[in-house]
């Protein structure tokens, strides 16, 4: 039994360290010159790739449901195609280190969506409503409002200027931030439409996720070179950089956090939004020497505190739907 149960830690660790890490790898092909907009349809293109082909060593069915292809388009724009461009976008302008702590507000828009759009969804009692008050006061708080937003979107030790060089502080900062908090809405309206209209599909989580990557993957190859001209080599760093980031953070990825949701259930599965933006200042910190300010660690763990207090709970009032909709359409985000 001490077997099965710790079985799910290295997966848990290894998943939350991939997607933590995927700010970083897109800070590095940005870096590199290569334009927001290739970063994610390189991103999408080798995820599909290789969910493709472990549909195909697990020789699942391909879903053929016209419906289906339908959804997945529309919950590709705004899982996929979209943000992804946001977040590359932003990272532009911010650290890799705002982006991380910007995206685990993911799950309190999604609880804005879901109530918006979801048929039968729980109405929040007052302590769902006071964790997402404590959430979009810790956002504000990472985007340092009383300087206008320039301190820790710059990513700055608390000077008001932001920091300076390639991410740059003032009005480019406030960009910046702006455009990865919108990523951070696109993800929540994209999970209610999810649970809306692909969650209870009999298809697999593992088919799903090929189907809406694919979608995404083919409208951004339509859009980069219309955006961005034609791909260019962006050096083995950066190449590298987004052949992780596509192969492993959006296809191998979604398959551990599948395999997480079967050995330790959605509440461990959920628990990877916490642990992710801890990677993701570790490694930018760490790696990319960026510098964290006061009020990213504050705001990121007034967000965290949040999230869980906004999380319903596991049994009743939902549960089974929330279990159903782990299970097969739960989607990578970062």
């Amino acid at each position: 039994m001490v077997g099965v149960r710790g079985r799910w830690w290295p997966g848990f660790v290894a998943l939350s360290a991939i997607w933590g890490a995927s700010f970083a790898l897109i800070k590095v092909a940005v870096e590199a010159g290569v334009p927001p907009v290739w970063v994610a349809a390189w991103r999408c293109l080798l995820g599909a790739a290789a969910l493709w082909a472990i549909l195909a060593v697990r020789r699942e069915a391909v879903p053929r449901d016209p419906a289906v292809w339908g959804h997945s388009a529309v919950a590709a724009v705004l899982l996929n195609a979209v943000p992804f461009v946001l977040f590359s976008y932003g990272e532009t302008r911010v650290s890799s280190v705002l982006a991380g702590v910007l995206n685990a507000a993911t799950p309190l828009f999604t609880m804005i969506f879901a109530l918006a759009v979801v048929p039968g969804e729980p109405r929040p009692g007052p302590r769902r409503l006071a964790g997402l008050v404590l959430g979009f006061a810790g956002v504000l708080t990472v985007l340092g409002v009383w300087h206008g937003f320039g301190a820790s979107a710059g990513g700055a030790a608390g000077g008001a200027a932001g920091a300076a060089g390639p991410s740059g502080g003032g009005a480019g900062a406030v960009t910046g931030g702006l455009a990865c908090l919108a990523a951070t809405c696109c993800y929540g309206a994209g999970f209610a439409y999810l649970r809306r209209h692909l969650a209870t599909r009999p298809q697999s989580a593992t088919a799903l996720s090929a189907v809406q990557i694919t979608c995404g993957g083919a409208q951004l190859a339509v859009a980069a070179p219309l955006a961005a001209g034609a791909p260019h080599w962006p050096g083995p760093a950066a190449a590298a950089a987004l052949l992780v980031l596509g192969a492993l953070g959006t296809g191998v990825g979604y398959i551990l956090n599948l395999d997480l949701v079967r050995t330790a259930g959605t509440a461990v599965a959920a628990a990877v939004t916490y642990a992710t933006p801890l990677w993701a200042t570790a490694i930018g910190a760490l790696l990319l020497a960026e510098p964290v300010g006061w009020n990213t660690l504050a705001g990121g763990l007034a967000v965290i505190t949040a999230v869980a207090l906004t999380r319903p709970p596991a049994a009743g009032g939902g549960g089974g739907a929330a279990v159903r909709w782990g299970r097969r359409a739960r989607q990578p985000v970062g």
